[in-house]
């Protein structure tokens, strides 16, 4: 082989693979998988992912995919990060949640997040958390000129920031020095609670906040822009970033209305997002977010240096389960990384017993620890905007922040996302979202590793002290093992009452090799909603007929190869009727009808 030139890379030895080359070789295999018509770009369409908003992923993206001009990182508009040097200085923001009602036990956690990693904390004050007499209790031995604070105390948001406003004074700490947001967010709390009395008043509130801290607290923001309101109730994320942007449309309308300059009010708001364990389209997300938010602050004058959208990632309660709930540390880590790499300001880990309760001491460090494997061991953060240039990312970010522009227009045009929460517009829309959804989640064509697939039937719940409710009668809180979750709860309420699990019967026809592919994928699904299988293997019929009824399970379900089916599948179904079963098949109707009431397959309702 002959050594290529100085500074020739090896790769110019070898020609360009054209994309119709590529399109060539995938329809070839495509061919013999048994797929038609799968012919040049058709190739590429078979093997594309539907997303929600109508976005699609394609197997292959190139130099020829091309979207909207990135910028620079640090500057408009903002798409590869709000800073210039990213978080390669000092990472990103480690916030911490804590919601503990009681004062003792969240000082003890809050202190001992702080000595092991956390940078800031985020406080549930009010009805949903803490009590707001308590924060002084709560904040002992915090030293809050390092460590920012930010509060989230719903409609109680005024007296929580008066409360620790008199904390910082009796601590102090300078004005300067303190740091945080006061969280404020009355179309976030009117997202929730559906109550739309005190919304004006409510505004009126965060604009004098935001006055206050504007002219004395240079590094507290007073309101906080909370997508989660609608993640949480199955918002897609077009539409969490298209009821975000109008949300700060609104604030900077009634900031600027009350005597802010626009910079200034630009510079009151922080956003916060879902990070889900979809990798790529969360980095997407916090990337055209800061896009969309660039936009409106061109239009609205505000000043390119004020521009760039402050942002706290919250890995995603929607994705967390109850069951198998260790499984929820494997979602987060995805989460957080998504979040760091898309450029979030500040990264907040759920811990992985969120939905069971209040987390212990465990959780809590598993949850900063992962921030900290990916910050300091990973070195996350040492690189700037990571996904930059990747055509991939690039592309999806356009495409997500045109969908969630398009969302956020419909909005306008209903007379802003105040009135659009009111007359029901969001929440209709966001509902259709979620039982389209839920419809992939029941089909199993959106796993949940745990739940819905590779479920541990004998597993000991775990438990955990009740967490507060949150705020509610408004858009509701959703999550996506929730279906799955209920059938296991039914399942251990029968074992409770009679000493064993629903039960089912599995007739594996044939030879391990003819039945085991059907017989385990019955199994997972019937696991899945708490019903215990029993298996026996064989073609005799009479002799499964025999198993069935000392099975004492009411159904059975025949599990072979087509021709596993073909040969025997209408004789032993014929034997199990007699033996007074409900006859299931797992493969597709149209295998097999002679004595069978129903099927399941692939892509079948589950959970019904």
């Amino acid at each position: 082989m002959t050594v290529p030139p100085e500074g020739l890379p090896l790769a110019a030895e070898f020609p360009d693979a054209s994309r119709e080359q590529w399109q060539r070789l995938v329809e070839n295999v495509l061919r013999k998988s048994g797929a038609q018509d799968v012919g040049g770009v058709r190739a590429e369409e078979v093997l594309s992912t539907r997303l929600q908003d109508g976005l699609r992923v394609r197997p292959l993206y190139t130099a020829q995919d091309t979207a909207a001009d990135a910028g620079l990182p640090g500057f408009p508009p903002f798409v590869r990060g709000s800073r210039a040097q990213g978080a390669a200085v000092s990472g990103w923001d480690v916030r911490q949640r804590h919601a503990d009602p009681d004062p003792r036990r969240a000082n003890e956690a809050v202190l001992a997040d702080l000595e092991n990693g956390v940078s800031s904390l985020w406080l549930t004050v009010g009805e949903a958390g803490l009590p707001i007499a308590a924060l002084p209790a709560v904040l002992d031995g915090v030293y809050l000129d390092l460590a920012a604070v930010v509060l989230d105390a719903g409609p109680e948001f005024r007296p929580a920031a008066e409360q620790l406003f008199a904390v910082l004074a009796e601590r102090g700490v300078s004005a300067e020095a303190a740091s945080g947001n006061l969280g404020a967010d009355p179309l976030g709390l009117l997202a929730r609670t559906g109550d739309d009395t005190a919304t004006t008043e409510l505004l009126a509130d965060a604009a004098d906040l935001a006055e206050r801290c504007a002219d004395g607290f240079p590094n507290v923001r007073a309101l906080t822009v909370d997508a989660l309101a609608f993640h949480d109730a199955g918002a897609s994320p077009a539409q969490e970033l298209g009821c975000a942007l109008a949300a700060g449309v609104a604030y900077l309308r009634e900031l600027t209305a009350a005597g802010l300059g626009v910079d200034a009010a630009a510079g009151q708001l922080e956003f916060r997002y879902a990070a889900s364990e979809d990798q790529f389209l969360s980095i997407a997300k916090f990337r055209a977010a800061r896009r969309l938010w660039a936009r409106v602050a061109e239009v609205s004058g505000v000043a390119p240096q004020a521009a760039a959208q402050r942002q706290h990632a919250v890995t995603s309660s929607v994705m967390m389960t109850a069951r198998d709930p260790w499984v929820n540390m494997l979602r987060t880590t995805v989460a957080c990384l998504a979040a760091g790499v898309g450029g979030a300001d500040a990264v907040t880990v759920l811990p992985f017993d969120e939905a069971v309760g209040l987390p212990d001491a465990f959780a809590r460090r598993v949850a900063r620890n992962t921030q900290s494997i990916l910050l300091e061991e990973s070195h996350l953060a040492k690189v700037v905007d990571p996904a930059g240039g990747s055509w991939y990312v690039e592309q999806l970010t356009d495409e997500l922040a045109r969908a969630a522009w398009a969302w956020f227009q419909e909005i306008e045009r209903a007379g802003g996302l105040r009135a659009a929460l009111v007359g029901g517009l969001v929440g209709e829309r966001i509902a259709a979202t979620w039982a389209e959804r839920s419809q992939r989640l029941a089909k199993r064509r959106e796993p949940v590793t745990g739940v819905s697939e590779f479920p541990h039937l004998g597993e000991q719940p775990l438990v955990r002290e009740a967490a507060p409710a949150p705020l509610g009668g408004g858009l509701p809180r959703v999550r996506r093992a929730e279906a799955y979750e209920a059938l296991r709860a039914r399942s251990d309420a029968h074992l409770a009452a009679t000493g064993a699990r629903p039960r089912l019967f599995l007739a594996a026809i044939g030879s391990a090799a003819a039945h085991t592919a059907r017989s385990t994928f019955a199994a997972n699904l019937f696991q899945a909603g708490g019903i215990e299988t029993v298996t026996t293997a064989g073609t005799d019929p009479a002799a499964l007929a025999e198993a069935f009824a000392a099975s004492g399970a009411p159904i059975a379900c025949l599990c072979s190869s087509d021709q596993g089916y073909a040969e025997h599948g209408a004789a032993v179904a014929g034997a199990l009727k007699a033996a007074g079963a409900t006859v299931l098949l797992a493969g597709k109707p149209g295998t097999v009808e002679s004595g069978v009431d129903d099927h399941v397959f692939a892509g079948c309702d589950a959970v019904a």
